[in-house]
């Protein structure tokens, strides 16, 4: 998927050591399946017309009915065909991470994390996410904290100005950097589209949409280095985390 993906069980269940190998393997097949760099996937002979929706693996049009569940809450700003060509990886990376942290959980696991390009989910806790500041190797923007979090980050530090607005088929180029909480039960998938989405949105769009979905929480990064948030987003910051954090934030 053109990024790197890892595990960290803290508590494991009888059966966690199994349940890794069961993860490389399914992502792995995720990649093989739904990859747009891989020209004998399904999604890019789907997309070239080489292949027919209904001879796809069966994962595929589930897929793409969740990109199209997406695209309608974010009222457009979703769509699986970002620059007109079949790429559901805004919905497939965040899923991905899901179905991982599923097997976690289905083998006894209790406390775990799974991350993959910017996208965290957790089980138990108390976890620390760090959020990479953007253009600043090795520094943070911020520390999160919580129990059972899906934290998700669109932005520009690892692939460049990727995200498309689909509305003009140009970059957007509002945010360098966005971070979606999930609300408990809303899952790394859904929140990583949604990050997607609110990023192409733009600052002032991003944060008023976010802010109508109860119990998400939004981390802006603006291209002048200045950071906007929602309002129930320093209930995530740790207790012991920088003072000086909370008012620097704009």
């Amino acid at each position: 998927m053109g990024t790197v993906f890892s595990v960290a069980v803290r508590d494991p269940g009888p059966g966690t050591a199994s349940a890794l190998d069961r993860i490389v393997e399914r992502l792995h097949r995720i990649d093989a399946v739904f990859s747009t760099y891989r020209p004998d996937s399904d999604i890019s002979r789907l997309d070239r017309g080489e292949l027919a929706l209904a001879d796809c693996d069966p994962d595929v049009p589930t897929v793409l009915a969740a990109c199209r569940e997406v695209a309608a809450e974010t009222d457009g700003w979703f769509t699986e065909r970002p620059g007109g060509r079949l790429d559901p990886s805004g919905w497939v990376k965040g899923w991905a991470v899901e179905e991982a942290a599923a097997l976690l959980r289905s083998s006894g696991a209790r406390q775990y994390c799974v991350s993959g390009g910017g996208d965290v989910q957790t089980g138990g806790g108390p976890w620390r996410i760090g959020i990479a500041a953007p253009g600043r190797p090795g520094l943070l923007t911020a520390v999160l904290a919580g129990h059972g979090l899906a934290v998700a980050t669109s932005g520009t530090a690892e692939r460049g100005a990727h995200v498309l607005d689909p509305h003009t088929g140009r970059p957007a180029l509002g945010l360098v950097s966005l971070t979606l909480v999930g609300a408990p039960g809303t899952g790394i998938a859904r929140t990583d589209a949604w990050a997607t989405a609110a990023f192409a949105m733009g600052p002032d769009r991003a944060l008023a949409w976010v802010a109508r979905r109860p119990g998400v929480e939004a981390l802006a990064v603006l291209p002048d280095g200045s950071k906007r948030w929602t309002p129930g987003l320093p209930g995530h910051l740790p207790a012991a985390g920088p003072a000086d954090w909370r008012s620097a934030v704009r």
